[in-house]
């Protein structure tokens, strides 16, 4: 259950320059921890190191997200997890762990697009926590922060065709289909088709006790 969207290496996109904006010393200001009734979302670290290479070296995972490399090792992750550490890849980036053991599960992110209206919400879980409601609830609780704190008007998810489990997520968050494209993909070393996703602050706010999209 992925979305397109943590693009740790996004220096290669046009939002570059909005990502060298968002300077070290500003990294963590603007990303405060955030709670869910199971999960706990913060900052990830150098403890995370060992668990984010085992569950996130999985072709499974790399092949639904753009920006991920495979095999991923833990140089990959250290490498993650120190530019996540100084602001270097440029947004909100989580770790998202479970509430009452703190294990790690997986990452999510939001990044602002250079209009300053909108952001990108992206996440990804290891294969042995799909199907247990996780990425819902870590996208809602990314989503609620995003609203809340920012002063944006619309956040954008994207998926793969072919990713039934992550476009259910996008749904159950209030998020309607937009339209399609390519995107490249570092994995599999060329273009993925994906679907593109959008919800308004409007429609967010209807739907920001989350009761109906459960």
């Amino acid at each position: 259950m992925q979305t397109e969207l943590l693009r740790e290496d996004q220096s290669r996109s046009p939002i570059a320059s909005q990502e060298e904006r968002l300077r070290p010393e500003r990294s963590r200001t603007d990303c405060p921890i955030l709670l869910s009734p199971r999960l706990v979302l913060r900052a990830p670290h150098e403890d995370d190191i060992d668990a984010l290479a085992h569950l996130a070296n999985n072709a499974n995972i790399a092949t639904m997200v753009s920006r991920m490399p495979h095999p991923y090792t833990v140089a990959d992750a250290a490498d993650f997890v120190r530019r996540a550490k100084t602001g270097a890849i440029g947004k909100c980036v989580y770790a998202i762990t479970k509430a009452d053991n703190g294990a790690f599960l997986g990452c999510c992110g939001v990044e602002p697009h250079a209009d300053g209206r909108t952001a990108e919400l992206g996440y990804w879980l290891g294969e042995p926590h799909w199907n247990s409601g996780y990425a819902t609830e870590a996208a809602q609780a990314l989503t609620d922060m995003a609203f809340r704190t920012r002063g944006i008007d619309q956040i954008d998810a994207r998926c793969r065709v072919m990713n039934l489990a992550s476009r259910r997520v996008i749904q159950k968050c209030g998020f309607q289909f937009q339209g399609s494209g390519m995107v490249d993909s570092m994995a599999l070393g060329g273009s993925i088709a994906v679907e593109w996703y959008r919800l308004d602050r409007k429609t967010w706010m209807s739907l920001r006790s989350w009761g109906g999209q459960r």
